[in-house]
């Protein structure tokens, strides 16, 4: 079967890693393993000026970038990373007691957020899980 316009047929894509820009890379470092509990996967100078640090969240199949001579984003400049989490007050309760400073849940019509900044501002959103009444209305194939 041909390809129309704007298909991808079989092809596969997954989201792996994202870039998040900080100014001060050991801050921020201390600040994803410390506080949040990310893994370290691994921090190299590949070429002078360029500092790749890999952290990734426990449990995530994707990872976060954080280092030198990697991008123009200004440091605090990323917004609405989300964080899914299978049970939100057990999270956050963990994350405050690293010392991670978490805003109070919201109820957003049956789904629970809460929201944090790293050291340079960039935000992040925590969300509990949605249970799989939730795809109601959606789409078919369309999941939660």
């Amino acid at each position: 079967m041909p390809q129309g316009r704007g298909t991808v047929g079989r092809m596969e894509m997954r989201l792996e890693v994202v870039q998040v820009p900080v100014s001060d890379v050991d801050r921020s470092k201390s600040f994803y393993m410390d506080k949040l509990g990310f893994v370290l996967d691994h921090d190299v100078e590949y070429i002078p000026g360029m500092r790749v640090v890999q952290l990734t969240p426990p449990g995530s199949a994707a990872s976060i970038v954080i280092g030198t001579g990697m991008t123009s984003m200004a440091p605090g400049s990323l917004e609405g990373l989300q964080l899914v989490v299978p049970d939100m007050d057990t999270a956050r309760a963990g994350l405050l007691g690293r010392g991670a400073d978490i805003s109070e849940v919201q109820d957003l019509g049956g789904v629970l957020f809460a929201y944090f900044a790293d050291p340079d501002g960039n935000r992040w959103v925590i969300q509990g899980s949605i249970g799989s009444g939730a795809t109601e209305g959606r789409p078919e194939g369309i999941k939660a």
